[in-house]
């Protein structure tokens, strides 16, 4: 046995580094074709025209002359090589695979040096990092291995609320790629602002029932009770400032483009709301939105009563919604999303396979899965694996413009 051979690797991990161009990757494997090896694991990704390509390949005997072959390619290309040698094949990833989305504006490297710290301590690792957007939103996604997706959510939630970015974590698993049903609350998260404030502006009393209002979402109200007690105030108010306030609604930034990119990949949509469905119908058949459930005010004689019509649609028949929509859908809980900010969007967060809390008050956002704080809706996306790049690449196709970003 030769001394070449007694030292022959099972592996070899080639690394190039440098200005992208075309033609690099073609002549990596053009040359690894010559020697017979079988690809075990390829990553490559381009930042601001630097490329980097990691090749992971089975051995030859004649693995040094392998090696200088792809320094001499290296070379040609003016880009840096590096050849490892393994010991081992491309084994899978370890258990405990999870998706950790960070956003954040903007998102400065102490806030990425301290969430990848947190995953370090919590024993996992991070085989992959992506860029998901970079305007107005930076968002990346990490690949991370080795802990259990539910303990390191607590882990990074702490530390996200000491960076002041948002961090979601999802577990790594095939519901996150199939068809869901998202289910939002319509104030404050579909839209800016509180009907029934702007209804009561028109009735004199914003002050009194904004301060309602604000205590029901916090929790420190029963919703029904504040409810009926801020729709009494309204009584007498024509029903034509229905009509006034939906056409005055402000959606959320980035409302318009997260329904239409999710419908794009057969997404079913539902508006719950403790609103009223005199303006959420409207929204819904606006938006195209497939299921809508909410209050509806009694009108006599073309003036509001103060009263609803039926049982309220409160914190439980949000949630009851939920589920029902699903149902109806062919859609298991495990693959609903719903979005909220206020206290009554509590149960229906937790009934759902993913909550999130939407510029939410404090007790929401501890109670969710994941709280989004950037004031754009579509930020969402990103947390379901779809790019900034892609959502504008399938604009474009629809000849949709999107505005360019500050940076090149």
């Amino acid at each position: 046995m030769t001394h070449e051979s007694a030292e022959l690797p099972k592996t070899l991990l080639i690394t190039l580094t440098g200005k992208d161009r075309p033609g690099v990757t073609s002549a990596v494997f053009d040359t690894l074709a010559a020697y017979g090896v079988e690809v075990l694991d390829i990553e490559q990704i381009v930042l601001r025209r630097r490329l980097v390509l990691g090749v992971l390949v089975t051995a030859p005997r004649e693995w040094k002359a392998l090696r200088e072959a792809v320094l001499r390619v290296g070379d040609d290309l003016e880009m840096q090589v590096e050849v490892d040698r393994g010991t081992g094949d491309n084994r899978s990833r370890r258990e405990g695979r999870s998706h950790v989305t960070v956003l954040g504006m903007p998102l400065k490297p102490a806030s990425v040096a301290a969430i990848a710290g947190r995953i370090a301590d919590s024993g996992a690792n991070i085989d992959r990092i992506e860029r998901m957007a970079r305007y107005p939103v930076t968002a990346i996604e990490m690949h991370v291995s080795g802990t259990d997706p539910d303990r390191l959510r607590l882990v990074l939630a702490e530390e996200a609320a000491v960076q002041s970015v948002d961090v979601a974590v999802q577990p790594a698993n095939l519901l996150r790629h199939g068809m869901r049903l998202v289910v939002m609350d319509v104030d404050s998260t579909l839209v800016q602002g509180e009907v029934i404030e702007m209804l009561a502006e028109q009735a004199g009393c914003l002050a009194e029932v904004a301060q309602v209002t604000e205590q029901a979402m916090r929790g420190e109200l029963d919703f029904e009770q504040s409810l009926r007690e801020r729709v009494a105030l309204l009584a007498g108010l024509d029903a034509s400032v229905l009509d006034d306030v939906y056409d005055n609604l402000a959606l959320a930034p980035g409302a318009r483009t997260l329904v239409r990119t999710l419908k794009r990949l057969g997404y079913r949509f539902a508006i719950v709301s403790g609103g009223f469905s005199q303006v959420t119908d409207r929204i819904a058949a606006d938006l195209g939105i497939d299921f809508a459930a909410a209050n509806r005010l009694e009108v006599v004689d073309g003036r509001l009563t103060g009263r609803i019509l039926g049982a309220v649609l409160d914190r439980a028949g949000k949630a009851e919604a939920l589920r029902r929509f699903a149902d109806e859908s062919g859609v298991a809980l495990g693959a609903t999303v719903a979005i909220g900010d206020g206290a009554n969007d509590l149960d229906m967060l937790s009934a759902a396979g993913l909550g999130i809390a939407f510029n939410a008050k404090p007790v929401v956002q501890q109670a969710a899965d994941t709280a989004v704080n950037v004031p754009y809706l579509d930020a969402i996306v990103y947390l379901l694996g779809i790019s900034r790049e892609e959502i504008e690449a399938a604009d474009a196709m629809e000849g949709l413009t999107t505005p360019a970003p500050p940076l090149s």
